[in-house]
């Protein structure tokens, strides 16, 4: 099978693509024929050695795919051969990503893939749409799962609506029943937001976005999923309501952010970290299905009619595709692995 790996840290070019031997998957694991494999920040900040030493002497890439499973392994009972996946955290604690042609993983990684939804969508969930979801879920007086009615009443902030992850979070909570505001750069992220569901935009560069905000929630924002926190910070503050969550999934903008006591302590935020690596198995499995749920209702897409453009590398151009996230671009970057 063809694989896509490297074995040392450096720029895109260090990604070779490779002929490697298809792996058996050991007891509760399953072989996932990979269609598409979605590219994630993670992927090249991970590959650039960002986040530390390289685990492995050889790293396969990818959280994210989808496909079909094509081999089960000893005690699995809820997934079997033919079954349409879509998987998160493939590369997490193992060597072998999605950027392959096969993949072995353990069971709890993989969830089924609805016959409406596409490779392309399940591709794009993972580490966008279960970062949303995680982001979603820990307000004081907020809901732990999402589902219609859940956020009913319910006022969110998202920064960088055109993002990835800013997208899931404007799809998942507008199928929660929230309100949702997104800050963006420029009159064609505001129109991918509003695609993605979004009620009203704050374009940040040319308002002024507290009164602008202020006047969309007067009471103030309940929640906001935020993308740069160093930017931001003194923002969100200013428009969310007393006992009110900022869910930090990024540090766009800086590593550093500095904090007014009286300020902050005033407004009894909560400040909600967001890291998928660390927020363990119950919230990743409830993720992935309140997410699934999403899919079945029709809640949740990929493309420019949902906000989220796609666009499309085969395997062999991974170095292309990682570059082209890394250099920011607006939508989603997929790696076709496989003819449907």
């Amino acid at each position: 099978m063809r694989a896509v790996v490297y074995t040392e840290s450096g720029d895109s070019s260090v990604l070779d693509l490779v002929e490697r031997d298809a792996v058996e998957p050991g007891p509760d694991e399953v072989r996932v024929r990979i269609i598409r494999a979605g590219v994630n920040p993670t992927d090249w900040k991970f590959r650039a050695g960002g986040m530390g030493a390289l685990a492995f002497p050889e790293i396969v890439p990818g959280q994210d795919g989808s496909g079909v499973i094509d081999a089960v392994g000893p005690e699995v009972a809820d997934l079997a051969v033919g079954d349409r996946v879509w998987t998160m955290l493939a590369q997490h604690t193992r060597p072998g990503g999605t950027a392959q042609e096969q993949v072995v993983l353990p069971v709890g990684n993989v969830t089924r893939l609805p016959d409406a939804a596409s490779y392309d969508v399940g591709a794009s969930l993972g580490v966008p749409a279960v970062t949303a979801h995680r982001a979603l879920t820990t307000s004081e007086g907020g809901p732990d799962r999402l589902g219609p009615g859940a956020l009913s009443g319910r006022t969110v902030l998202v920064a960088g609506g055109a993002g990835a992850v800013g997208n899931a979070a404007i799809q998942l909570a507008r199928w929660a029943g929230a309100m949702v505001i997104s800050t963006v750069s420029g009159d064609e992220k505001a129109v991918l937001a509003k695609a993605a569901g979004a009620q009203r935009t704050v374009n940040y560069r040319e308002d002024d976005p507290v009164a602008a905000i202020r006047e969309l929630a007067p009471d103030g924002v309940d929640s906001v999923v935020e993308v740069a926190p160093a930017q931001n910070l003194h923002l969100d503050l200013q428009v969310i309501r007393p006992r009110a969550t900022i869910s930090i999934y990024a540090n766009n903008g800086g590593d550093e952010v500095t904090l007014s006591v009286r300020e902050t302590f005033s407004t009894n935020a909560r400040f909600q970290w967001v890291l998928l690596y660390t927020v363990g198995a119950s919230a990743l499995r409830a993720a992935a299905e309140d997410i699934t749920a999403a899919l079945v209702d029709g809640a949740f897409g990929v493309g420019e009619e949902h906000g989220l453009p796609v666009h499309h590398y085969q395997l062999e151009e991974a170095a292309q595709a990682h570059a082209a996230v890394e250099e920011g671009a607006v939508g989603k970057v997929l790696l076709d692995v496989a003819e449907l």
